[in-house]
């Protein structure tokens, strides 16, 4: 099963499939079919929304929806996280709301990260459902003009409120859960594989016709970092053509330090390997991202082992990582550590600490806005702003600004 998934995203990112081994050709016309099925399901269920045999919800607090249109690795969690940080910090207690996919590693990760904050995350297929289970608990924020206006004076004099009351919901990897409204509507793609194939899945990784970019608000290009300028360029060009008035922002995965798995809060420095043998191990969308972060860091050999996004290890993956590792000992007659992904850490923190007597380090990193002409960190947050504030104060909300001024 691991190598079909691996054939299938090798052809979901190969233009010329003319290229592809054999093995892998034979399964195009499979997935061609499954596509279009895929294609006419879409169809339907966008009618059923677009004469109300569907219905849309609205919650009574801001919806950003931070999404993708295409497979995994597009940095929708960290981003998730860098708005609800922003939030709470801007003294609104945000709800994030996760639907918990394959055993829940990012909705995990999101707690870890968040603990002792305002934020809630809350699991479940169900993201309506469990949000009123965290409205009847917590309770709304109620009171749309006057408490925007409080808000808005205490952050300037840097005194804002502690409440638990829920002010903003943040539906992560919500572009295709149209039964919500979203005020704000969030794509990510990943810099790196950008629209792969362009064909819809599963032939290629498109979850919608690249239409869809038209409910779109902002474009975030991942990974922005470690793609050519030109790549680039193109890119927004053909987002442009699209949807003009479409937000770009661009962003990167900023490495802060390495834990050893078998102590969470431990802090090594980003140097430390340099002189090491580093075997990459992950399951996730983007391996390649996280590989050239590590031959960045610097480190005096980096080897690797991708699995598929969301993978959870078994014993044979355990026994295959310590043949590489023998491998790569005998090779460089050094002892190789193995660095994950958190992401990987949060899945089954238990199966890595069976790599003894190989040490084994997971990498933290941060989410950061890529300074640019036309974008920064400080434009992409008065957007967000802007969306909250127009649901929260409606047509009041300009004149509210001056009873600060």
């Amino acid at each position: 099963m691991e190598n079909l998934k691996k054939s299938v995203i090798k052809i979901a990112y190969t233009r010329d499939h003319a290229n592809l081994p054999s093995p892998q050709r034979s399964l195009i016309p499979f997935l061609y079919m499954a596509s279009s099925l895929y294609k006419l399901g879409l169809s339907l269920r966008h009618h059923f929304y677009l004469y109300g045999i569907f219905r849309k919800h609205r919650l009574p607090v801001p919806v950003i929806s931070v999404g993708n249109l295409t497979w995994g690795g597009n940095g929708k969690t960290p981003m998730v996280e860098f708005i609800a940080l922003w939030l709470a910090g801007s003294g609104i207690s945000p709800l994030i709301l996760n639907r918990g996919y394959a055993g829940g590693d990012e909705a995990r990760m999101l707690r870890r990260h968040l603990s002792g904050s305002s934020i809630k995350v809350g699991i479940g297929a169900d993201r309506r459902a469990t949000a009123a289970w965290y409205f009847n608990k917590y309770g709304y924020v109620e009171s749309q003009s006057s408490t925007l206006t409080e808000k808005h004076c205490l952050e300037q004099v840097g005194n804002l409120p502690k409440s638990e009351k829920i002010g903003a919901v943040i539906l992560d990897d919500g572009m295709q859960h149209w039964s919500l409204h979203h005020d704000l509507e969030v794509v990510m793609f990943n810099g790196i594989t950008l629209l792969g194939n362009g064909q819809l899945l599963p032939l290629g990784p498109l979850r919608e016709p690249l239409a869809a970019l038209k409910r779109a608000d902002v474009a975030i290009i991942h990974h922005a970092n470690l793609v050519s300028a030109q790549n680039i360029e193109d890119f927004v060009i053909m987002l442009r053509k699209i949807k003009d008035s479409l937000t770009v922002v661009f962003t990167e995965m900023c490495p802060l330090f390495f834990f050893e798995v078998t102590n969470i809060n431990s802090i090594i420095s980003l140097g430390t390997f340099s002189k090491s043998v580093v075997l990459c191990v992950s399951a996730i969308g983007s391996a390649d991202a996280f590989v050239q972060t590590m031959q960045k860091i610097g480190a005096y050999h980096v080897d690797r082992l991708d699995f598929s996004d969301h993978h959870v290890f078994q014993d044979r993956d355990i026994e295959l990582i310590k043949i590489k590792l023998e491998e790569l000992e005998k090779k460089f007659a050094s002892k190789p550590v193995i660095v994950v992904t958190e992401k990987d850490y949060d899945r089954d923190p238990m199966t890595l600490k069976g790599l003894h007597p190989y040490r084994v380090f997971a990498l933290r990193s941060q989410l950061q806005i890529m300074h640019t002409k036309g974008c920064s960190e400080n434009s992409f947050k008065t957007l967000l702003e802007s969306a909250v504030r127009v649901k929260l104060s409606s047509v009041r909300r300009y004149s509210e600004l001056k009873v600060c001024s």
